[in-house]
């Protein structure tokens, strides 16, 4: 009897083989199917019942979230009303292994009355289904990884991995971009890293801890405590940046110089030439520095170069940005 093991790499070597067989089919089918969905003024309809209506949910979500607006309708209740969210200018994408799925046949007739444009993707390329496509994506297998050869497996892998292939052209052939995809992504990691910027997160005006370089230091570290960023910018009357001070300084100051520290000038302990970040940077840019400097802030000049505002390391964390 064959091992745990032995049957895991037989079915996903069954399945990466089913997945490999679908290039060497590709043909005029496939650059017509995104042509058709392309030209199409309307939204990309993925439908299909039991698994095949499974792996159509997914590839409709790939779809609408790299620029092709789509949606999964299933079979069943599209034959019961849900028709009615299909408009003539929309594409039909029908999943069926066979071919001959009851429920996807029984939408030809309205399908083919209002001339939507139909993309078959089947394992029979000769089934009623195809038939009736514009564009047929043949998604057909040597074998299911199932020992029965009943339980849809390599058909479904073989099926999802021709829906990345049409989403991939698509989005290519669109010229979407990560920022693109971020928009449809606001709420995760990737759409905070490509959307959030640094002016959306750095403190400015009254928030700006800023300091002149003349002040005592006694007062610097009033700045610096009452601002609660544990860092201060220092800079000269019109603004210009000079240096900044940070806690570490305050308690490096304080080891050198005892209280002697208290009496000195800004100007003489603040650290010159502090790394900056132009506002309209990614916040994900500014991480990027302060891991790479060890420092937990970066100082914000305006287009003229003057002081304008502070990022903080706990601001961009707090946003989920890593």
């Amino acid at each position: 009897m064959d091992s745990i093991l032995d049957i895991a790499k037989r079915v996903l070597r069954i399945e990466a083989d089913a997945v490999s067989a679908l290039a060497a089919r590709l043909d005029h089918n496939f650059a017509k199917a995104v042509d058709i969905i392309l030209n199409s003024k309307g939204r990309v309809v993925v439908t299909g019942m039991g698994k095949s209506g499974l792996v159509g949910k997914k590839i409709a979500a790939t779809l609408a979230s790299t620029g092709t607006p789509a949606f999964f309708l299933h079979p069943a209740e599209a034959g019961h009303g849900d028709l009615g969210m299909v408009t003539a200018s929309d594409v039909i994408i029908a999943i069926s292994n066979s071919g001959e799925t009851g429920e996807l046949l029984e939408l030809l007739p309205f399908l083919k009355r209002f001339g939507i444009g139909i993309v078959s993707m089947t394992g029979n390329p000769g089934s009623s289904l195809s038939k009736a496509a514009d564009a047929i994506l043949d998604v057909s297998i040597t074998e299911e990884a199932c020992p029965l050869g009943i339980v849809p497996t390599a058909s479904t892998t073989a099926a999802m991995a021709m829906g990345d292939a049409i989403a991939v052209a698509l989005l290519t052939k669109r010229g979407f971009k990560k920022e693109d995809f971020a928009c449809f992504h606001p709420g995760g990691s990737l759409g905070k890293k490509l959307l959030i910027r640094v002016k959306d997160l750095m403190h400015t005006g009254d928030a700006l801890p800023l300091i002149a370089p003349e002040i005592p230091m006694i007062k610097a570290v009033m700045e610096i405590s009452s601002k609660k960023l544990g860092v201060a910018v220092v800079a000269d009357a019109e603004r210009n940046i000079l240096g900044i001070i940070t806690d570490g300084d305050l308690r490096r100051g304080i080891e050198k110089w005892d209280k002697a520290f208290f009496d000195m000038k800004a100007g003489e302990v603040m650290t010159k030439n502090p790394k900056t970040i132009a506002e309209e940077e990614l916040a994900a840019k500014a991480l990027s520095i302060m891991e790479n400097k060890s420092i937990t802030s970066l100082t914000v000049p305006d287009s003229g170069g003057k002081a304008k505002g502070i990022i903080h390391l706990h601001d961009i964390l707090r946003q989920g940005i890593a």
